[in-house]
């Protein structure tokens, strides 16, 4: 321990690093829909879906990018339809 130096210096800096921070994040000019990438030889591909209703998938490997391509709705929400049917 450095000399001169107060025990707790370190116990007061923790909180402080692991707070959420208060200012919400924006993201702007990213349209909704599926994006996939690394269809080429020797690439693994990887899609991104983003949902109308704000909802982001990520899937990367050849299995996990078919799955995400063949459950991903770029028409309709099937979020907000699964919570109408929930709470009905």
């Amino acid at each position: 321990m450095a000399v001169g130096v107060p025990k707790d210096v370190g116990r007061q800096a923790v909180p402080v690093a692991v707070r959420p921070d208060p200012r919400p994040i924006t993201v702007t000019g990213i349209r909704p829909g599926l994006t996939v990438r690394g269809l080429g030889r020797h690439q693994i591909p990887a899609a991104d879906w983003l949902c109308a209703c704000g909802h982001h998938e990520r899937a990367r490997g050849r299995d996990r990018v078919t799955d995400l391509t063949t459950r991903a709705c770029v028409d309709h929400c099937p979020h907000t339809e699964q919570h109408r049917r929930n709470a009905a």
